[in-house]
């Protein structure tokens, strides 16, 4: 470029601001407010959470009128492969060249955990959907992360609890191996012995295994009377189908499913689910306002009912627009204020508090997958055992070591 046509150039950029004040701002106030999803688009949670939590963050964005602040409200998407340097690298270009000013979802702990740290470095809040470690609000909290849905904690209590006290005191474990496997096997086998049972062993399975067979045969040589499978997705289909080939249930062993969700039940069928237990914050079916919401969803996604994630994902959304509605601001520290100091309400959250930790105090069930012969229509799957208040169901405050508090 020569001198002449340089300074042209600089001096037009420069004049720019003087000259055009009225196009400046409109284009500064038109500018989207972004909410970037990171989520598992073709691996083992795809079906929990995937596509399924665009178009439930998509129905939060509607009911909000489209746009914040005056600004409208665009979502972006990426599969970030349940990978922690997939999931830091989009994380990373996404809050520094693309503008986003929340991210969502996480899929796999381990990949979650990873866009943790970033959003700590550049101080954006992170709206946990679909990792499920309890180190989230945990060790590895964050003052920008803010846990929906679920984790390992009370999914372990939830049902370790149950199963322990109804005679399943002896357990051997299946664990997906990384992340949210370690975790949920810890919190469970915490659960277990705290009920009075006895942990006999446990194996690990690399995420995505398809032939379950060699560790069913040891959980079988075991002796234990619950089997309990710390994995989730396409894993836990697996483990459920061969187990229930191989004779395990009939054999008098019960398998305890710590995170199943109803496209879970869905993909293996109900005769094949049927009387497992597991506890989550949602099913479709508790309400006259789940019902409905979850017909919105349903007609977007091919029929089929949403899951907890996909709940989960509607409510996190929701939450945070309310607070930058609010505060006025996308500014993080101010909303993420605004978010904890505010009760959730939505179509099937009352007044649920977010504490300190960025724990989101859900309340949890415990459901059970009923017979076909109960069924009433096609998704009608589960009843429910228990209703676990959030006291019960959340890990306490001071247990956590989450260094926010120790502060």
């Amino acid at each position: 470029m020569s001198r002449i046509s340089r300074r042209v150039l600089i001096g037009g950029l420069a004049a720019a601001p003087l000259a055009r004040p009225g196009i400046i701002r409109a284009q500064s106030s038109s500018k989207p407010v972004k909410i970037g999803l990171l989520s598992d688009m073709g691996g083992p949670y795809r079906d929990v959470g995937g596509p399924g939590n665009r178009v439930a963050t998509q129905l939060a964005v509607d009911d909000f009128g489209g746009s914040v602040l005056g600004r409208p409200i665009e979502i972006m998407q990426a599969d970030d492969q349940n990978k922690p340097d997939v999931s830091t690298s989009l994380a990373r270009e996404w809050i520094d060249d693309a503008g986003v000013d929340v991210l969502a979802d996480g899929a796999a702990s381990s990949s979650g955990l990873a866009i943790q740290q970033v959003c700590r470095e550049k101080k954006k809040i992170y709206l946990i959907t679909g990792p499920a470690s309890s180190d989230m609000t945990g060790k590895q909290c964050s003052p920008y992360g803010i846990h929906f849905s679920y984790d390992t904690y009370a999914l372990a209590h939830g049902t370790g609890n149950a199963l322990t006290k109804a005679g399943g005191d002896t357990w051997f474990f299946i664990t997906a191996d990384y992340a949210f496997g370690y975790a949920l096997e810890r919190d469970t086998m915490n659960a277990v012995t705290a009920a009075g049972g006895k942990v006999l062993g446990s194996v690990r399975a690399p995420l995505g295994t398809a032939d379950f067979s060699s560790y069913l045969v040891q959980a079988q040589a075991s002796g234990a009377k619950v089997i309990g499978l710390a994995n989730a997705g396409t894993d836990t289909q697996n483990c459920v189908k061969q187990a229930a080939e191989f004779g395990l249930t009939k054999s008098g062993v019960r398998m305890a499913t710590l995170l199943m969700q109803i496209s879970d039940v869905n993909a293996l069928g109900q005769k094949v689910c049927e009387g497992l237990a597991y506890t989550d914050s949602f099913y479709w079916d508790m309400t006259d306002k789940t019902r409905v919401w979850s017909k919105r969803w349903s007609d977007k996604m091919g029929g089929m009912v949403p899951g907890l994630l996909h709940a989960g994902s509607y409510c996190a959304a929701t939450h945070w627009l309310k607070a930058v509605k609010a505060v006025g601001s996308t500014d993080t520290d101010a909303v993420v204020a605004k978010m904890k100091e505010t009760p959730i309400n939505d179509f099937y959250n009352d007044n649920v508090q977010v504490r300190a930790d960025g724990r989101v105090m859900h309340v949890m069930y415990l459901w059970q997958v009923k017979p076909v012969s109960e069924a009433k229509s096609k998704y009608d799957f589960c009843k429910e055992l228990a209703s676990i208040a959030p006291a019960d169901a959340w890990r306490p405050l001071a247990e956590g070591g989450c260094p926010l508090i120790k502060a």
